[in-house]
């Protein structure tokens, strides 16, 4: 694990040190953390930050019942502008949340077991509040746009409650989603009432912008995932991990920027993700501005690809330097053969400081592989260190080391083998085949999952297909490894309360870049041992006809993976003769007045 840390000790001292520095500097200027913060954002984005940080933590919460806690904040920080001096006003901000919250009356009455975090002493107690947030809350009912006129007129009289209403819509639908991409979603929506409310059919207007505003929404929830999968890299694996991925991807975003830039901004995108995971939303707002700020200020260094970005508005600015394209790639690029392989004296610049040299090798490789996953690099890095560390303890390293193009190739055609066989089969023979597909070798690996849970990792591996098989080729691998890795991270995350089987502990355990190849070349479960017969796992019903598109699909999806759990070394061949007969049952059964009878008769 020692290249993870891939950053140089003379880049990351400094860069810690320039950090460090300039919190120090700031604590001497401001004694209160609350009035510094509430000076830098002014006042409707703190309050606005405020209000998302509190309907993350208190998902059942009303609008005015946050309303009133965001109210005691924001008075408090106006006392604390006024007197940073003041006992209550030298508290560090989550502490200052996380009072309000434990001050709620009947905090119990609607949280249950929540109320116990109050109990314990901080950093304790946030984890403690974190670990009830609800990802998928089904007690919200779902969001009901108000009348065209209703809402152009409250955007006209009450634009900041308009606006606080969204914030707060969104942040308790999705408590993982960091607050500066509910900033910018709530820029979007402004931006489309603004262009609707002059026009003379608001109404018309708006439900053209319906499509827009449902895309604003999805869009919410794909970064909210994305952000959840960040932080736990973070807290699974570490920073070493986490920057790992971020130095590759960076490099490869911005291949013309020098490796130390690269290297402070990595670092200190990595501090502030800290603060957005803890759920330390002002702190988590302010310092992405400062990142981003330092971003702009050097568009010359890193890309021109986010020049468009940085003339948008503040809150806007995020979102798009994220989506900003890579950055073309620098002409005349050396091969880095000569200088990583044919060179004799790689051990001798190796062995000193193997961080250094690991993460430079990182960077370069990453700007002239663009088209590559962050995983697959990281791998390759990897295959290359314990080369080195084998090769430079012989008498004839470069000998040793000399066929290193080889070896890490085999990472490359693994991983390019594997996209190009499971894009092609989704291409060809369309998504329900390649559901069908990925249930069937699933099922065969882990037959213990349950028949619902195995159905919804097959349709989450599915929608991978359908997301990345589309792109042009040179952006599927990254596509495909990348949301790979999170259904593989939840598939892990449930296998540490509930576990599988051994082949599945093994996988999980292995390195973060290694968990896919794991899994891709798992076999059949030989343990286990399919449970007693039980005729109600193949009951045919009437439902089976007559039930709605959706339900009938599922059914049948349910069938399959339950007949491979009885069967889990049945072959292709017996599979297809199987299905081929169920489905001929249908088509007959489906047809006659008794269905039921038929099915029994079958």
């Amino acid at each position: 694990m020692k290249w993870l840390t891939l950053i140089s000790f003379v880049f990351l001292l400094s860069s810690v040190r320039s950090r460090n520095l300039q919190r120090i500097a700031r604590d001497a200027d401001h004694k209160s953390p609350i009035a510094h913060r509430f000076n830098d954002l002014k006042e409707e984005t703190f309050k606005a930050v405020t209000m998302i940080t509190f309907a993350q933590y208190l998902q059942r919460c009303s609008y005015d019942g946050l309303s009133k806690l965001v109210k005691d904040v924001v008075d408090l920080a106006h006392k604390c502008v006024a007197n940073e001096d003041a006992p209550e006003c030298t508290k560090p901000l989550p502490t200052v949340f996380l009072d309000e919250i434990c001050q709620v009356d009947k905090l119990r009455d609607s949280y249950g077991d929540m109320a116990d975090c109050c109990g314990k002493a901080d950093p304790e107690r946030n984890q403690c509040f974190l670990s009830f947030k609800v990802h998928h809350p089904d007690f919200i009912p779902p969001y009901q746009r108000p009348a065209a006129d209703v809402i152009c007129k409250e955007y006209t009289d009450q634009r900041v409650q308009l606006l606080g209403h969204f914030v707060y819509s969104v942040a308790r639908r999705n408590p993982f989603l960091h607050a500066p991409a509910i900033l910018g979603l709530a820029a979007e929506y402004e931006n489309a009432l603004k262009s609707c409310c002059p026009e003379s059919d608001v109404g018309a207007c708006l439900d053209a912008k319906v499509h827009q505003i449902s895309v604003i929404k999805e869009r919410a929830k794909h970064i909210g995932v994305k952000q959840k999968h960040g932080c736990r890299i973070l807290e699974k694996y570490g920073e070493r991990v986490f920057q790992a991925s971020k130095l590759a991807r960076m490099s490869q975003k911005y291949p013309k920027a020098p490796f130390p830039e690269l290297v402070k901004l990595v670092h200190d995108v990595k501090d502030v993700y800290k603060e957005c995971c803890e759920g330390d939303m002002v702190e988590c707002v302010d310092d992405w501005s400062e990142v981003v700020t330092s971003l702009c200020s050097k568009q010359d260094v890193f890309s021109s690809k986010i020049k468009p970005c940085c003339e948008l508005p503040a809150v806007e600015r995020t979102k798009c330097i994220m989506e900003a394209d890579f950055d073309d790639k620098p002409d005349n690029l050396p091969s880095l053969v000569e200088k990583y392989v044919e060179n004799k004296e790689v051990c001798q610049s190796y062995e000193p400081n193997h961080d250094a040299f690991l993460s430079e090798f990182v960077y370069e490789y990453s700007r002239r592989h663009p088209e590559f996953s962050t995983e697959l690099i990281m791998r390759i890095t990897k295959g290359y260190e314990t080369l080195l560390d084998k090769c430079c303890k012989t008498d004839n390293p470069a000998g040793c080391y000399g066929d290193a193009v080889v070896e890490l190739n085999k990472h490359v055609k693994e991983t390019e083998d594997v996209v190009k066989t499971n894009c092609e089969l989704f291409n060809t023979h369309g998504e329900a085949d390649f559901l069908k597909g990925i249930l069937v070798r699933y099922t065969k690996k882990m037959p213990q999952v349950s028949t619902d849970t195995l159905l919804e990792i097959g349709k989450k591996m599915t929608a991978v297909g359908s997301k990345c098989c589309s792109l042009p080729e040179e952006k599927r691998m990254s596509c495909s490894e990348h949301y790979l890795s999170m259904v593989i991270e939840d598939m892990c995350k449930r296998q540490q309360t509930t576990p599988i089987n051994d082949q599945v502990t093994q996988c999980c355990n292995e390195l973060y870049s290694y968990r896919r190849p794991c899994f891709t070349a798992m076999g059949v479960d030989t343990k286990y041992v399919p449970p007693p017969f039980d005729p109600m796992m193949f009951n045919f019903e009437a439902t089976m006809c007559t039930a709605p598109p959706a339900e009938r699909e599922a059914g049948q999806l349910k069938l399959l993976i339950n007949l491979i759990k009885r069967k889990p070394q049945m072959t292709e061949e017996q599979l297809k003769t199987i299905t081929g007969g169920f489905n001929t049952m249908l088509d007959k059964c489906c047809k006659q007045s008794d269905i039921d009878s038929c099915f029994g008769e079958e």
